[in-house]
């Protein structure tokens, strides 16, 4: 074993070779010819994107009101959603990149929760159609439909046929045998008034005495409206945006600055190219929160057998259909 090997192998199972996958794209699907289906708005949807992102816009002036505990209140409540779509529905759920104890599998469902992007089956389900289709009309969120679209459009027009269709022929039992994304599923509208709204809003209240409008508008509204572009980035600017050092041939790119903003999602290049690997980068923990999160439920004993794409493999695709950029990280 070479000590490059030897790393990698402390920071999870070296997979020497690619796993089949549940999120590999399948090049056998092709677009219906001829014109595309008309576009069918949903105006409530419209409706709430635009009062949400109002609320949040108000909540931005609202901030220098609030106190020191809830600011920092809200970073936690950031971190903590964003790890709920993170290391939760995308890598733990989607991809089954790592195994996490029920324990962890409930605290990251209630931070799914607190994230409020759809409940973890929904999530998970349309993702996985995501990589299989990717920049296709079976993407939900085509890149090649403009950054717009990507961002936040797909969420206002009906889906696409093909999206409709390839999600229903998933092989989802998976999803469907975890407990814990069940009873989200369940009880999902419940679960997010609860954790997305009451719960950051009345901890501050309670606790040192925040005003309940700050609380409000400030961890509770924008804050969740910060989680959700944060995580919309990557569907946009990380499909258009940056250098691509594993594979010129699909859009993703690695986009440092979605990396930040997006707690380690930002790799996306690699991420395409390994979807396979937890820590979704070649560089493990660097400038990747998440990834240092599951790290440390390794080192506790709630998560294990970490999947990892090999030194060897990933070479060999860098030179084999990589941009020749010197780094990507």
């Amino acid at each position: 074993m070479t000590a490059d090997t030897e790393l990698h192998a402390r920071n999870g199972h070296v997979l020497p070779e690619p796993p089949a996958s549940i999120d590999t794209f399948d090049h056998s699907y092709k677009e219906q010819e001829g014109p595309k289906p008309p576009k069918e708005i949903v105006w409530k949807n419209v409706v709430l994107m635009t009062f949400l992102h109002a609320g949040a816009f108000y909540g931005l002036f609202q901030v220098p009101s609030a106190s020191y505990m809830t600011l920092l209140w809200s970073g936690v409540c950031f971190v903590i959603s964003a790890l709920g779509v993170t290391a939760g529905a995308h890598r733990l759920w989607s991809h089954r990149t790592y195994k996490a104890s029920l324990p962890l599998r409930v605290f990251l469902g209630l931070a799914n929760s607190m994230a409020f992007q759809n409940d973890i089956f929904e999530w998970a389900r349309d993702h996985r159609v995501h990589h299989k289709y990717s920049e296709t009309d079976a993407d939900p969120h085509n890149a090649v439909r403009g950054f717009f679209f990507a961002h936040i459009g797909w969420l206002m027009v009906r889906k696409h046929p093909d999206v409709i269709e390839k999600g229903r022929k998933l092989e989802l039992s998976d999803l469907k045998a975890d407990k814990v994304v069940m009873f989200q599923r369940k009880y999902y509208k419940s679960s997010v008034v609860l954790m997305c709204f009451l719960l950051p809003m009345v901890v501050p209240w309670y606790m040192w005495g925040e005003s309940l409008w700050v609380a409000y508008f400030v961890p509770s509204l924008l804050r969740y409206t910060l989680v959700l572009n944060a995580t919309w980035l990557v569907n946009s600017a990380a499909h258009m945006w940056g250098n691509r050092p594993y594979d010129t041939g699909i859009n993703p790119r690695e986009n440092k600055f979605v990396t930040f903003s997006a707690i380690g999602e930002g790799f996306h290049n690699y991420h395409h190219t390994f979807p396979y690997d937890y820590a979704t980068s070649e560089y493990g923990m660097k400038l990747n929160l998440t990834t240092c999160f599951i790290d440390f439920m390794c080192f506790l004993g709630l998560a294990t057998d970490r999947k990892r794409a090999s030194r060897d493999i990933v070479q060999a695709r860098v030179q084999r259909t990589g941009d020749a950029s010197i780094r990507s990280g």
